[in-house]
Parts: C-alpha cells; sequence; structure tokens
C-alpha cells in the first residue's frame, strides 16, 4: 500500500522555522517535488516572509549597535545626502518621445542671438508643451561636415537665429556650417521635408546688412525647405528687440497651425518671460582661491587650445605711444608675450581680449548696488537640491567665486546701453512704484519712440539708467542675469608677422575717449586699460590679460609675385604692418615679390602718422613699392585715401586687370564705404564698363577672394 502523504499548512511550515523543530512525520512532504510545488504555489507568502524576517534582524541588529554605542562619546554625525542625478536634456527628449521637435540654431559672437534662440524656446515650450524644443549651437551640431547633411535631412521644423559681423561674415560658431552649406549648391530639393523661419541680427550701417541670414535663406529655398514667415532683419543700430518682437509676433500663427491640432480649442495664454535670476550664495570669507575662468585650457588631440571660452592669461611685454606730444588723441602699440604658450597666430588673424572695468566704472556700480565691495557671493543654475531653477538654459554659465568689486571689475558690462529687458528687471525691484511705472513702459511697445531718444540716441549707459532710478535696487542674481551682460572681449588686428615676431603678438589700439549727448564721456574699457598698462620692460610686475587667437581670411596672396594693393588709414594700418613684416621676411630669405601700393590716411605728419620709420624702411628696402598718404588736416581741404586712389586710378586698374589683389581695413560705416565706391568708380570708368558691368567685376573680386576688408 502506498504511502499518503497530508499537506501541511503555512503556518505549520513557519512555526516550524521559527522553533528550529522537525516536522512530524506524519505531516511530511512525500518528495521534493511536492515541496517544489507547494513552495511556487505559496511564493507571494514565502516572500513576504522571508522580508519581514531580514526586516526583524536588521532591527535587531540596530538596536543593538545603538545600545553599544549610546555610552560613548556623541559626535556629530553628517546626515546622508541623497543624490539625485540631474535630468540632461537628452534625459527630456526622451520623455518626450513621440512629440513635434521643433530645433533652435545659433549663430552668435557676442550672446545676443543665442538670447534670443533661448528667449525663443521657452516662450514657445509654453506655447505649445506637446512639443519639444531644442536649442542648438551650430558649431557643435555636428562633429564633421559631412554629419551635417545626414543630421539636417532628418529636421522637419527649425528656427536660426544668424548674426553677421565684420564685413557681412559668419560668427566663429557659424562659420564652419554656413561655409558647408554655402559651397555645396548640388544638392537639389533635399529639404523638402524641413519648413523653417531664419531672424538675422545685423547692423544697417554695414554695407552687407544681415548677409549671413539672407544667404542662408536663399539657400534653403533653392534646396526644397519651405519658409514659415519672411527672415528676420534685426538692426542693433536702432533697437534689435523691436525686431525680434514683431518678426516672434508673425512666427506663433504659423506655429499653430503646424502644432496645433484642428479639434485643439484652448486659447493660449499670454506669456510673460520670467526675469533671469542665479542662485547666490554669501560666504563669510574667501574660502577657496579664485579660479581664474578666462586662463583655462582645453585640449584637443592634445594639443592646447584657445577661444572665447578659453583664453590664455598672457603678460604685456612693452607699450609705446605712437602719436606725439602735439597730438590731443592717444594710439598705442602694444605687445603680448606668448612664448611659452600655445598660442599661435598667422599673418591677418585677430586677437580676442578681455580687460577689466576701470575703477571708477566699478565703485560706481557698487554704489548703485548698495553693496560692500568686499562681499564674497558664488553664483549658481541650480537649486540646493540640485535641479535646474527655472530658466537655468537661459543663463550664461556662472563665473567664479569672488567679491563684489572683482565680478564687476572681469565680468559685468556696465557702460554699453540697456536692453528693455533689463529695464523690466529693474522695474520688478523699483520700490518707487513711478519708477516702476515708467521702467516698465519705456520697455513697452508703447514706449519705443521714448526708448529710442532715451536710451538709444542719448547712448545712456546701464549706470546712468540705474542712476536715473535709484529705488530700482535689484539683488545680485538678478543684476548679473538680467540686468548686466557679460563682459566681451574686444577685438583687434594683429600688426605683427610670426616670421618676425613668433614669440609675441602685436596690436595697434587708438584711445576712446569721446563725449556723449548726455555729457557723459565715455572712455573705452579696453583700449583705456591698454594706454594705461604696465609693460614687463618697466616692472616685473606688469600687466596681464587673458586673450586668444581669431582666425581671419585677411590674408596674402598664396604668391608673393602677385600684385596687392592695400588701403588703411590711422589703424587699418595695423594688419598691414603683418603683411609688410612677412613680405620682409620672404624678401630677405630671396623670394621675388609683386608690386605693392600702400594707401595711408592720417590728420597730420606731425601727430598722428604711426609707425612713420617703419614705413620708410620698408620702402627703402623695397616691401612696398610706393606709399601714398593723405593728410586730412595739412591742406586747405580735407583729403582722404579715397582721394588719393582717384588720382592713382589708372595704376590701380593696371594692377586689378593683372590679377591683383585689394585689401581695405578700417571704419566700416565711413571709410570703407567710401573705398567701395571709390572701387567700383575706378572699375567702371578705367574699363570703360556700364555701373552694372563694373558691380559685378567687384562682386567677383569679392567672392574670388581678391577683394577681402577687416572693417569694424
Amino acid at each position: 500500500m502506498e504511502p499518503t502523504s497530508e499537506k501541511i499548512s503555512f503556518f505549520d511550515l513557519v512555526a516550524a522555522i521559527l522553533k528550529g523543530s522537525k516536522i512530524h512525520d506524519s505531516h511530511a512532504v512525500g518528495n521534493s517535488s511536492e515541496l517544489a510545488t507547494y513552495l511556487v504555489e505559496k511564493r507571494k507568502l514565502v516572500m513576504l516572509l522571508t522580508t519581514s524576517f531580514a526586516v526583524l534582524i536588521g532591527c535587531a541588529v540596530v538596536l543593538m549597535w545603538r545600545r553599544a554605542t549610546g555610552s560613548a562619546k556623541k559626535k556629530d554625525v553628517v546626515p546622508i545626502k541623497l543624490v539625485i542625478p540631474k535630468p540632461t536634456e537628452d534625459d527630456a527628449e526622451g520623455l518626450d518621445d513621440g512629440k513635434k521637435k521643433v530645433s533652435i540654431f545659433f549663430g552668435t559672437q557676442t550672446g545676443t542671438a543665442e538670447g534670443f534662440a533661448k528667449a525663443f524656446a521657452e516662450e514657445g515650450r509654453a506655447r505649445y508643451p506637446q512639443a519639444v524644443f531644442k536649442v542648438i549651437d551650430l558649431d557643435e551640431y555636428a562633429a564633421e561636415d559631412e554629419e551635417y547633411e545626414e543630421k539636417l535631412k532628418k529636421e522637419t521644423l527649425a528656427f536660426f537665429f544668424l548674426a553677421s559681423y565684420g564685413d557681412g561674415e559668419p560668427t566663429d560658431n557659424a562659420a564652419r556650417f554656413y561655409r558647408w552649406f554655402t559651397e555645396e549648391t548640388s544638392r537639389e530639393d533635399w529639404l523638402k521635408n524641413l519648413q523653417y523661419g531664419i531672424f538675422g541680427l545685423g547692423n544697417r550701417q554695414y554695407e552687407h546688412f544681415n548677409k549671413i541670414a539672407k544667404v542662408v535663406d536663399k539657400v534653403m529655398i533653392d534646396q526644397g525647405g519651405k519658409q514659415l514667415v519672411p527672415v528676420g532683419l534685426g538692426d542693433d543700430d536702432q533697437c534689435i528687440e523691436d525686431d525680434f518682437s514683431a518678426w516672434r509676433e508673425l512666427v506663433w500663427p504659423e506655429l499653430d497651425k503646424v502644432l496645433r491640432s484642428e479639434d485643439d480649442t484652448c486659447v493660449a495664454t499670454p506669456y510673460t518671460a520670467t526675469i533671469l535670476e542665479y542662485r547666490v550664495v554669501f560666504h563669510d570669507s574667501i574660502e577657496q582661491p579664485i579660479v581664474n575662468h578666462r586662463s583655462a585650457d582645453t585640449s584637443i588631440n592634445g594639443n592646447m587650445m584657445h577661444d572665447a571660452q578659453h583664453p590664455f592669461r598672457v603678460n604685456v611685454a612693452s607699450k609705446k605711444e605712437l602719436h606725439t606730444p602735439a597730438s590731443d588723441r592717444s594710439c598705442t602699440h602694444l605687445e603680448f608675450d606668448i612664448s611659452g604658450s600655445s598660442l599661435r597666430y598667422e599673418t591677418g588673424d585677430h586677437l580676442g581680449v578681455y580687460c577689466n572695468n576701470l575703477i571708477e566704472t566699478v565703485e560706481e556700480a557698487e554704489r548703485l548696488l548698495n553693496i560692500p565691495p568686499q562681499t564674497f557671493f558664488s553664483i549658481h543654475t541650480d537649486n540646493e537640491d540640485g535641479f535646474p531653477i527655472s530658466g537655468s538654459s537661459s543663463l550664461p554659465p556662472p563665473f567664479p567665486p569672488c567679491t563684489l568689486r572683482v565680478a564687476l571689475t572681469r565680468y559685468a558690462d556696465l557702460l554699453n546701453s540697456p536692453k528693455k529687458s533689463a529695464l523690466l528687471a529693474l522695474a520688478a525691484y523699483a520700490s518707487d512704484p513711478d519708477e516702476a511705472d515708467r521702467l516698465r513702459y519705456l520697455a513697452s511697445p508703447s514706449g519705443k519712440e521714448e526708448y529710442a531718444q532715451y536710451v538709444v540716441a542719448s547712448q545712456r549707459s546701464l549706470l546712468e539708467v540705474m542712476a536715473d532710478f535709484p529705488s530700482a535696487i535689484p539683488p545680485l542674481g538678478v543684476f548679473f542675469a538680467a540686468v548686466a551682460p557679460r563682459l566681451q572681449p574686444r577685438f583687434y588686428s594683429i600688426s605683427s608677422s610670426p616670421k618676425i615676431a613668433p614669440s609675441r603678438i602685436h596690436v595697434t589700439c587708438a584711445l576712446v575717449y569721446d563725449k556723449m549727448p548726455t555729457g557723459r564721456i565715455h572712455k573705452g574699457v579696453c583700449s583705456t586699460w591698454m594706454k594705461n598698462v604696465t609693460p614687463l620692460d618697466e616692472s616685473p610686475d606688469c600687466s596681464w590679460a587673458p586673450v586668444f587667437v581669431r582666425t581671419s581670411n585677411f590674408r596674402l596672396p598664396a604668391d608673393p609675385k602677385t600684385p596687392i594693393i592695400m588701403i588703411g588709414p590711422g589703424t587699418g594700418l595695423a594688419p598691414f604692418r603683418g603683411f609688410l613684416q612677412e613680405r620682409l621676411a620672404l624678401k630677405e630669405s630671396g623670394t621675388e615679390l609683386g608690386p605693392a601700393l600702400l594707401f595711408f590716411g592720417c590728420r597730420n605728419r606731425k601727430m598722428d602718422f604711426i609707425y612713420q620709420d617703419e614705413l620708410d624702411d620698408f620702402v627703402k628696402s623695397g616691401v612696398i613699392s610706393e606709399l601714398i598718404i593723405a593728410f586730412s588736416r595739412e591742406g586747405p581741404s580735407k583729403e582722404y585715401v579715397q582721394h588719393k586712389m582717384a588720382e592713382r586710378a589708372s595704376d590701380l586698374w593696371k594692377m586689378i586687370s593683372q590679377g591683383g589683389s585689394i585689401y581695405v581695413c578700417g571704419d566700416a560705416k565711413g571709410m570703407a564705404r567710401d573705398v567701395h565706391r571709390m572701387i567700383h568708380r575706378i572699375v567702371q570708368e578705367q574699363g570703360s564698363m556700364t555701373s552694372s558691368n563694373a558691380e559685378s567685376l567687384v562682386k567677383n573680386l569679392q567672392t574670388s577672394g581678391r577683394y577681402l576688408r577687416d572693417v569694424w
């Protein structure tokens, strides 16, 4: 007779385990398979039992430990901080998977285009929660040029904020994209799935106003892109914020059609931009060394690279005043020592220089903010819990912990005119209701004309506006985030050649000292600093500055025998001094040089004929064929370089006809325009052409790289 097996209850099993006794044979499980089946059937209860058992043991251990340590000397116990990973942009994209994607690209030089792109994205997110808005630096969009096409093909809705600077050139972070996008024109209709909008940032005083935005827009259309709204043409000569606002209002109705479904009847809530603010932490004293973020290095393939975000600290080696004592103006020749650094430059490049605000400017800001200068603080873009604060994506990267005086000296732009967004931020913290209302009115559409007169035409600085509204005292987090922009680097045409000065970079800087319409004397931030620096050849405790080299296309012809025409009055001579140094080095090495004419202009040979001895030596050595000078204040009438060009029209036409190259450097708003008109006139008259044909020839000179301009 087969033995019978009687099923035990779950509680019998638990009791037996807890007592440590055996289960009576009459209650034994017949075989192992039956036990396994039983455990599977009761798996939830088994899990509950084992978990409860573990908890009981843990509690017992903790109790024993506390009793053991209770009589010991008490110590402060630092609680374990729960670290929650910050959500990244990629995480956000993953969470928003399936939503319509809107890509917002920017090409910026001073940060304005980036600011507009981020403000546009913030409002877009508020209006269209069903879409994902992503702001993208054009230079970071693709590691290699080939990736641009691969990635852009996948875009269906995109906006571009593109600044033009100098002679209609792309910004540093957009240069690679612009070159790739405009050089290859054989890709027909490859953007047929893309709907796009473009807002350009430029200055109408320059000849190539918003060239980059216009060119990209044309290529977009030619290659199948569908324009949502006409290209916006922002003009920084007036109020570019108004231009941005007007263009933005054209965009929203078009985006409604794309991003809202037909059954979406909800009305968009009126959007009010939040006032940006850093989280500020005040410190009792300097708890750590102040890090100079402007001298940080970045490495690419083992080589140190320096740019606007990673400049290199260099000493001022030498300084010289170029004007004579008879002049009522000033022009400084400065040499930076780059020996021992990884900085490299080519003839014709630019040098970006970060410098400090004048102490008198800083002290005025301290007075207006009513905060002691030695207040030590740090700014942050996240909350104490590690999560980003509202609007953090629109904030510039925080500067290192420092005193208020250091922050105002190194990082705050205090002398430019405030934007309307800054007026709104000041209004929010004005204790006087009348002042708050006045500030809001100036920033409103109805106050457009008064803003144009009070701020733009009068060229009022930020500090002047704050002085006019003394009750508007923003906290530091708001001041550095929404009121005072970052102090930007100043760019200078390098006036030396590495063939002559490999360990030094020379710059030539005219002092900016102007009386503003308000009566304020405006002292240029960098030019004043350069005039007052202490060079290494005068003291070991010399002045220094964070600098970086920006590559330029302002280059001598590859063939030294090519005829060249150089036109550069005043400090426009700077890059040509580098050109002549390079030609001297080539000549001394036995290279045959082609003819070279230099048109230079100044007021009076006894006052501001800069580098006179050097230029005379270049003529004597045959580095330049002829030096033609226009002295605008020596004769009965003013004479400028374009007048001298007219006198040499036949010689210039001959050099152009022989394949010569033309170079112009200096003021874009006046001199460069007059010189351009003269070149057009010479080509038309000497070449016996119509105005239209002459214009085509001059344009061809520009596009082929035979007519280059380095203007500001």
